[in-house]
């Protein structure tokens, strides 16, 4: 039976609920006449239609069960052009289903987490909302599409694109305390070259606080044609982190500019031999680079698949710091033009190459030689464990690469495994606690395989984004191609709410006929942590709060089990 405490909190839910209140309205003037009074679990609910010209201000508190909601009576339906803008400020609010097209707000980004400048938002979500061709009549003309303030806030499941005039496309911004943001299971889409810096499509931080922790989550995302500049994602802060996400034919990289100690973990890139199409750029301090999978990459220098550079002495925050101390281990980079750079960037300014890194357990073939490009000699560089093949290596053959066939084959997805019978298999050197899973989300047991796959019997949890995973609802369904869509699944986990979270997150997930339910959370070990509940629940959506205060920080695996299977999301915990 499900635990009494459980029946109560549910009992609680529906009961606050129904003393909610739902408020149609017409305009942004509407909108703050509400909001004046509005309180924890309300909803405001905006007609279907043009909006034009509406500077829509939605400020307010709700609370950590029951959040204030802004959403389209239509999802999809609610058309915001002319000057219109969003200002999302205080505490717990929703902002669900909007479509922003052809908007040129007269000031600010197209949308902010604030309401004012000392009005930021915390908790506060943006989900199913699209930004299009939000583009001035000059390219020049720079603003945001999305500004992100404040503190663990959330923007998922929406779609950018089109964005063509100077700008990063979705930017958050530091202050001196840690962000805590979530930017997940976005689509974004096509940007063209700007010519000249500004293009980038997200970036977290500004080099003048790159030195502070923002505690960033990028993960699950899509970007397709991304080509705005050199960076497609620009970190310029601390602690970050970038998984799960898949890039396909961008002309671009992922760059870790400024800032120190990120994480890019299990992430795609498949380059379709698109002229500048990249991988991973490192530069700073203490970041590590695993799990990834990086495919048919075309681009070179600062664009390769792995490009590390050479930084200047003192450097001040704008320019280069030195490569020092990264580990980059268990990547598969296949078919790349330029596999692996040092150095990149080495003049009479950029002088100090990367110093202490770790290269190890990579699987790396490609016909394109040489492997790695020396462009400065680095400094106490240790390779383990790593496999090449394919081309001339580049350098003298050091302890820790050896030169032989990785047998890979590509899988019923286009991917490349390791065969049956690949020198791969069991062959990793060294432990790497952080190698906890591998590219599908399978747990790396002892004796791990080198590069991202491990050959394993474990579900699949993790794979390269699609367009279907990613973008609002009622965009995939307005799309979607009659006979092509898999039938809907009848047991569904929910993201949590908040994610990161600290201390408590509400667990979502729905039924579509009453069934046996056990949900359970485990550590990314695989570690049993504790039963959340276990019984017989109706048809229907339901939820729970899971209070973590007594849970050490870490990644949690949501476990669903039901009649109809096992279903699993990840919660992160941050202390």
């Amino acid at each position: 039976m499900i635990r009494r405490s459980l029946t109560f909190l549910l009992f609680f839910w529906g009961a606050q609920t129904a003393l909610a209140d739902v408020y149609p309205v017409t305009s942004a003037a509407q909108i703050a006449s509400v909001m004046a009074t509005a309180k924890p679990g309300d909803t405001l609910s905006m007609a279907a239609g043009t909006w034009t010209n509406q500077a829509i201000v939605f400020q307010g508190t709700g609370d950590s069960l029951r959040p204030i909601v802004l959403r389209a009576a239509d999802p999809g339906q609610v058309i915001l052009t002319g000057s219109s803008s969003l200002r999302i400020g205080g505490s717990w609010l929703v902002v669900d289903g909007l479509r922003f097209e052809r908007a040129v707000p007269t000031s600010g980004a197209v949308i902010e987490f604030r309401s004012s400048s000392m009005g930021e938002a915390h908790h506060c979500r943006l989900t199913n909302t699209s930004v299009v061709d939000c583009n001035p009549p000059s390219n020049s003309t720079d603003y945001k599409w999305v500004s992100l303030y404040g503190h663990h806030n959330r923007v998922d499941h929406c779609s950018l694109a089109g964005k063509t005039h100077s700008g990063t496309t979705l930017v958050v911004w530091l202050g001196p305390s840690p962000n805590y943001h979530q930017i997940d299971s976005n689509y974004f889409g096509p940007r063209p070259p700007l010519g000249v810096n500004g293009g980038e499509t997200i970036r977290v931080g500004t080099s003048d606080w790159s030195m502070y922790d923002s505690y960033t989550v990028v993960e699950n995302n899509y970007f397709y044609q991304c080509n705005g500049e050199v960076e497609i994602i620009s970190n310029k802060s601390c602690e970050n982190i970038y998984r799960g996400n898949t890039f396909v034919s961008c002309e671009g990289a992922l760059t870790l500019r400024h800032g120190n100690r990120c994480t890019v973990e299990g992430n795609f890139f498949f380059g379709n031999n698109v002229t500048n199409s990249g991988g991973i750029r490192i530069i700073g301090e203490d970041h590590t680079v695993i799990n990834n999978y990086l495919a048919d990459l075309a681009g070179s220098s600062t664009k390769s698949a792995l490009p590390m550079m050479n930084g200047a002495p003192n450097s001040p925050l704008n320019r280069y710091f030195q490569v020092q101390r990264a580990l980059v281990a268990f990547n598969t980079i296949v078919n790349c033009k330029y596999s692996l750079l040092v150095g990149v960037g080495k003049d009479s300014e950029f002088t100090l190459p990367p110093l202490d890194c770790t290269i190890a357990n990579n699987a790396v073939r490609s016909s394109y030689g040489p492997l790695i490009t020396y462009i400065d000699t680095p400094i106490n560089m240790t390779y383990a464990g790593n496999v090449f093949y394919g081309a001339s290596l580049g350098i003298s053959l050091p302890a820790g690469i050896s030169m032989v066939d990785p047998k890979l084959v590509k899988d019923a997805e286009g991917l490349w495994r390791p065969a049956v019978d690949s020198p791969l298999l069991g062959a990793a050197v060294g432990s790497y606690a952080e190698v906890v899973l591998d590219m599908d989300g399978q747990p790396r047991p002892a004796a791990k395989d080198v590069g991202a796959d491990q050959a394993s019997e474990a579900p699949r949890t993790r794979r390269p984004i699609t367009v279907e995973d990613v973008g609002p609802d009622w965009m995939r369904t307005s799309t979607a191609v009659e006979g092509d869509a898999d039938p809907p699944s009848s047991v569904e986990v929910l993201e949590n709410f908040p994610n990161p979270f600290n201390p408590a997150t509400t667990i979502r997930f729905t039924l579509a006929r009453s069934q046996g339910v056990r949900l359970q959370l485990y550590d990314v070990a695989g570690r049993f942590v504790r039963d959340v509940s276990d019984g017989h629940l109706p048809a229907g959506s339901h939820s729970v709060t899971w209070n973590a205060l007594h849970e050490s920080s870490g990644t949690y695996l949501l476990v669903l089990q039901t009649e109809e299977g096992i279903r699993t999301r990840k919660a992160v915990l941050l202390k």
